[in-house]
């Protein structure tokens, strides 16, 4: 597992700029056809739809309602190709899966403490941070105790 995340991060890496990019407000098959100077009948024409379907089109993917299917035939009679990617807020699947293992693990951990200190049995900050540090560990080779619970 650990193998693949790190194939698909190297993948995911060089689209991590692409968040910058913001979508034009009308759409982008709006802002390629107007920018190719194609009309709304000459891209209905194109796809083989009513120019109505193509404004519907326009506006269904400015509201965010649009299929991938939808996207992808319009993108084609725009002479585009469609690219379908799910980039990591992290900047990587590692660095998320990181965080998660790291949130789970300082609860896990601090749910203990907790305990232990009632029973006046507590560590030291130092043990306690060696304590997170290992189950992140643990945590990462086998990540599916990581969606288990809510940690926040």
């Amino acid at each position: 597992m650990r193998l693949r995340r790190s194939q698909i991060d190297e993948v995911l890496s060089p689209f991590q700029g692409f968040r910058r990019i913001k979508t034009p407000s009308r759409g982008w098959i709006h802002e390629v056809r107007t920018t190719l100077g194609l009309g709304t009948g000459q891209l209905a024409t194109r796809m083989g739809i009513t120019q109505s379907a193509v404004s519907q089109l326009e506006r269904r993917e400015a509201e965010g309602s649009i299929t991938l299917n939808s996207l992808g035939q319009a993108a084609d009679a725009l002479e585009c190709d469609l690219l379908y990617i799910l980039v990591p807020r992290a900047g990587s699947l590692t660095e998320a899966l990181e965080a998660r293992a790291r949130k789970v693990a300082a609860a896990t951990v601090g749910r203990v403490s907790h305990t232990m200190s009632l029973e006046d049995q507590a560590v030291s900050e130092g043990a306690r941070l060696e304590q997170v540090d290992d189950l992140v560990r643990e945590l990462m080779e086998d990540p599916r105790a990581l969606w288990a619970q809510d940690v926040g």
